[in-house]
């Protein structure tokens, strides 16, 4: 939606607090379960749970146990969270990790991507930002 402000994100405890430091300088509202005695004394239903009502989307990389929060919570017809999910074998920890992920999530918080795909998104490296 042209105009409006950015997804607001909660990056999942395995994510360092220097990608959402990264993000808020970029203009995106962003939180790092791993910043946050609070946060980080959650469990992931906690945090699952947190999203909604802090009106952010969840950034995991922690798949199976999300997808299966978010499963179980559609068949009730509960609320869930947008959903960003990551895998290292798309954002390999290499030299380039940090700059990769804080340019795709402030491409999909930006274009609300995750909203977009139905409330999840796997996401995808921006490809400026490919290695050769």
């Amino acid at each position: 939606m042209p105009g409006d402000k950015p997804d607001a994100l909660l990056l999942d405890e395995m994510f360092s607090p220097a990608i959402a430091a990264e993000l808020t300088a970029r203009g995106i509202d962003c939180l790092a379960v791993a910043a946050d005695p609070m946060l980080r004394a959650q469990s992931d239903l906690e945090i699952f749970d947190t999203g909604p009502r802090e009106g952010r989307v969840v950034v995991t990389s922690n798949v199976p146990d999300f997808e299966s929060l978010r499963r179980a919570r559609e068949a009730f017809g509960g609320e869930v969270p947008a959903l960003i999910y990551t895998s290292d074998l798309t954002f390999p920890r290499t030299k380039s990790y940090v700059t990769r992920l804080v340019s795709a999530l402030e491409r999909a918080a930006s274009n609300h991507e995750a909203s977009g795909y139905g409330g999840v998104l796997w996401l995808r490296p921006d490809p400026s930002t490919m290695p050769p």
